[in-house]
């Protein structure tokens, strides 16, 4: 069984690749296809990959190619996990819209438009090859943001469905507050990705959501950077990402004070690439935790394993509305508990959303559709109005500085801005 990563490279890698050497028997692999343009950094991860799996004494043998085509040939799913731009287009990404008064995020608000002006036609051209050269494989999207490179996906026809590690990271946090295995927790999550709400949390069938609260809320809200009284008040779990929106002008005010996220990352990397390069080193080192990701690679096996198996259990996923909010086109891309079979993703019956959390989804879900369409047509105009419509936003002469400037930043990456 063979399984491509495109942005095999990523300093992230060996993360995924001590899930695959943990859970091998949920998922045989027998070939991991390390596909990655940069070579500089794909022979350091591919080495550090194969000495992983041989201490584990994985059969799996690890290619390393910077061909798609090569890379995905023969795969039954290739999962998607590039940065076009590298960490220099992240730090764009995270202080220019600062400078016009808004949050610098890399997934969301106007950092998150620039990566998906970037990453929706890179993301399509691969996809294309790999259909071409894996027809029947499953293409698994943990490229951000995620739920607008999954529509683009799903859009094109692709057998696509988006994965996020925020679901998954609350039912472990949540189990070990509660001192039980995570296997008897199942959540209430709702939204889309980066704006979700846990409004249940299921131990054995039973809401333990207010007792949590109660019990933990102080740590609950240190962990998504909100006060624990607007948690309890709400009732909810809100994810970190939702402090964008909540706490808008505070995290403006914190991101100017410091460096930013790009360049710790960017920090890390480089440590992280020389221990890769070391050929004594094959344990994932601790610095890894700080890179990002927690639990993504169990996410991602959980998820394999079902497409291939058609075990028909329940997992949080990125997947089309198709009615299960009835207040968003079917189109829209959601992220919500599914059945997982061999046939794909059914998403699992939604109790009514309340309408603080509909308003905000229902914008933010408009603000996706506008910048889709930028992505895939390009154009001052429509990159000024998906910012317009986006709450992190939302006004006109910050939208109009900021289509400006984000074009300008990003015109090599952006082929109709250098027409």
């Amino acid at each position: 069984m063979k399984l491509a990563v495109v942005g095999g490279g990523s300093t992230y890698t060996p993360e995924l690749i001590d899930g695959f050497a943990r859970l091998r028997d949920e998922l045989p692999l027998t070939e991991i296809a390390l596909v990655d343009p940069d070579t500089r950094r794909l022979g350091p991860v591919a080495g550090m990959a194969r000495r992983m799996l041989a201490r584990a004494g994985h059969p799996a043998k690890v290619t390393a190619t910077a061909s798609v085509e090569e890379g995905a040939a023969g795969a039954v799913a290739v999962l998607l996990q590039l940065r076009v731009g590298g960490q220099a287009a992240r730090e764009v990404d995270e202080t220019l819209p600062l400078e016009c008064g808004c949050v610098g995020q890399e997934t969301t608000g106007a950092g998150g438009l620039a990566k998906a002006l970037r990453t929706v036609p890179v993301v399509l051209d691969i996809a294309a090859r790999i259909r071409e050269h894996a027809p029947g494989a499953w293409i698994v999207d943990f490229t951000n943001p995620v739920g607008i490179v999954t529509r683009a996906l799903l859009e094109a026809g692709h057998r696509a469905i988006g994965l996020c590690n925020v679901a998954i990271g609350f039912q472990r946090r949540f189990a070990a507050k509660l001192g039980v295995d995570p296997a008897r927790i199942s959540l209430g999550h709702v939204g889309l990705n980066h704006l979700t709400w846990e409004r249940t949390v299921l131990l054995d069938g039973r809401d333990v959501l207010p007792a949590l609260l109660e019990e933990h809320g102080e740590e609950i809200a240190e962990d998504v950077g909100l006060p624990a009284g607007l948690i309890r008040r709400l009732g909810v779990v809100p994810s970190y990402y939702l402090r964008y929106f909540y706490a808008h002008d505070l995290v403006v005010e914190e991101q100017r004070a410091k460096p930013s996220r790009a360049a710790e990352v960017a920090a890390m990397e480089g440590r992280l690439l020389e221990m890769y390069a070391d050929p004594s080193v094959d344990t994932k080192p601790g610095l890894l935790e700080k890179r990002g990701g927690a639990f993504y690679s169990e996410a991602a096996v959980a998820l394999i394993a079902s497409l291939l198996g058609d075990r028909g259990d329940a997992q949080v996923v990125n997947l089309r509305n198709d009615g299960t909010l009835p207040f968003l086109a079917d189109e829209a891309v959601i992220e919500v508990p599914a059945t997982i079979t061999a046939s794909g993703a059914v998403p699992l019956a939604v109790p009514a959303v309340e309408p603080l959390y509909a308003g905000l989804i229902a914008h933010v879900t408009a603000y996706e559709t506008l910048a889709l369409e930028a992505a895939l047509h390009g154009g001052r105009e429509r990159v000024a109005d998906a910012l317009l419509a986006h709450p992190l936003v939302g006004q006109a002469a910050p939208a109009e500085e900021l289509a400006r400037r984000l074009i300008e930043a990003n015109r090599r990456h952006l082929p109709w801005a250098r027409a």
